[in-house]
């Protein structure tokens, strides 16, 4: 189908990696939980849109300058580590006082976007990703319409699989509302786990 090689194997393995867990995970669930649906809309729309400039750059074969100048690459990872590690920061120290817990103060889902589009921009690896992805349900023969049609499969899948995090992520958040303390471990569970992001890709990047 659209000239994919074992286009159901390809669907299938474009949800497996959705399953696993990583930075743009926890930016939607943590703007969810801090500010409903359309906060957590807005952190899928910044992460499908990280995630399409980075097909796009990897077909247009931006992975093997990368690739030529090294440089580039280790740069682009130590901003992304620095970046998520500031953020996770700030989810440590931001003071939660119980008026905050009654009555948070709610942000617009565009500022979930700006966030989530640069926590999907400071992981580099993702160019590699679809670089080594792609070719394995090619034809070396494919055209351009091929690549438009994975990049499609990649975009609606994953919003449909963010669309249904961000149900989930609001009814649970919404259960524990009650809890004068869920939100405050929460949002240092979030920082924790953004910080424990930007180790990992400093370690990868030695």
């Amino acid at each position: 189908m659209f000239d994919i090689q074992n286009h159901a194997s390809f669907v299938v393995a474009i949800l497996v990696f959705q399953l696993i867990p990583g930075p743009g995970t926890l930016a939607i669930l943590n703007a969810t939980a801090r500010d409903g649906i359309a906060a957590g809309l807005g952190a899928v729309v910044g992460t499908l849109v990280g995630d399409m400039l980075y097909m796009i750059a990897a077909v247009l074969g931006l992975a093997a300058v990368m690739h030529t100048y090294p440089l580039v690459f280790n740069f682009f990872q130590w901003f992304g580590a620095a970046y998520l590690g500031w953020m996770g920061l700030r989810l440590l120290t931001k003071p939660l006082t119980d008026d905050e817990r009654q009555t948070p103060r709610r942000q617009h889902g565009w500022v979930y976007f700006r966030q989530a589009l640069a926590v999907s921009l400071t992981n580099p690896k993702v160019i590699l990703f679809f670089v080594a992805f792609f070719p394995l349900f090619l034809r070396a023969d494919a055209s351009a319409i091929t690549l438009a049609a994975m990049m499609a499969h990649v975009t609606v899948l994953s919003f449909a699989y963010q669309l249904g995090l961000v149900l989930i992520g609001n009814f649970i958040a919404r259960q524990l509302a009650t809890f004068p303390f869920a939100r405050k471990l929460a949002t240092r569970l979030a920082g924790t786990a953004l910080i424990g992001f930007g180790v990992k890709l400093a370690l990868d990047n030695r």
